[in-house]
């Protein structure tokens, strides 16, 4: 098999939690299509999901939309079984859903109740969904499973960055982050003789519209001098998901422009 070859996805099954996402979820979700796996998008919009597979699909690809609150494991159950009847398996498991809580002020005045909506979904609902779909993957004879964890997983944010703006990263969101890299490394030692790969990607600040002064900050900050595309994440997921990596597990793929170098 020759090298390009071996990145292809065609026949594969693809599941891409909030894959539908304007950020980093619909990257991954083309990103994987373009490859030419089978991917399924699912988040608690089942509209949103449907709509943009439908979107894939006039673009040639194979893409359909399904529903899934990742805080729920009897909605994550109803997501398992509607996957495996339609496609008879899973071969790629993409986590990318963030149950993120809305808090933007200091930690020491964050409700308990905003603590418990991030645990439910970015813990229990992140090792519940890898508890369904890993005996299928197994039964199969392998599969991957990517999760999206960020730089903040690995450093620590710089509060001077956000000075000016409105802008704060809540501190549910480094502590789940940074727990999603070691989860993936017990996944892949667990599993990994069973067949089932565990790979992270950690991706640097996505623009989104951002404004002074805090992009000119995070800018300059950045070894390459800009914050990512849609197109920076693609290659990385569809590197991890396909046998291009059969021999990669465990990994924490930084898609960071270098930021985690300083």
């Amino acid at each position: 098999m020759g090298i390009l070859e071996r990145f292809s996805l065609d026949g594969r099954v693809a599941l891409v939690t909030a894959g539908a996402g304007p950020l980093f979820g619909s990257s991954l979700s083309e990103g994987l299509a373009e490859a030419g796996a089978t991917v399924v998008t699912a988040s608690r919009n089942r509209q949103a999901n449907e709509d943009y597979a439908a979107s894939l699909r006039g673009l040639g690809y194979d893409a359909h939309g399904m529903q899934c609150d990742i805080a729920d494991t009897a909605s994550i159950d109803r997501l398992h079984d509607e996957v495996i009847e339609r496609f008879g398996k899973l071969d790629i498991l993409v986590n990318a859903a963030l149950a993120r809580d809305g808090h933007v002020g200091p930690f020491e005045d964050q409700p308990i109740e905003k603590i418990e909506i991030s645990a439910a979904g970015d813990f229990t609902g992140l090792l519940a969904i890898c508890q369904r779909f890993i005996p299928d993957m197994i039964e199969a004879g392998g599969g991957s499973i990517i999760n999206v964890s960020s730089i903040f997983g690995v450093v620590s944010n710089d509060p001077t960055m956000y000075e000016g703006t409105e802008m704060k990263q809540p501190a549910t969101y480094t502590f789940v982050k940074a727990g999603m890299v070691n989860f993936t490394r017990y996944l892949a030692c667990y599993y990994g003789k069973q067949g089932v790969r565990a790979n992270c990607i950690s991706p640097g600040g996505y623009y989104s519209d951002h404004q002074d002064p805090f992009l000119s900050r995070y800018e300059n900050r950045c070894p390459m001098g800009r914050m990512m595309d849609n197109e920076d994440v693609k290659g990385a997921v569809v590197y991890l998901a396909s046998d291009a990596s059969s021999y990669v597990t465990g990994l924490n793929l930084m898609v960071d422009g270098g930021w985690t170098c300083l």
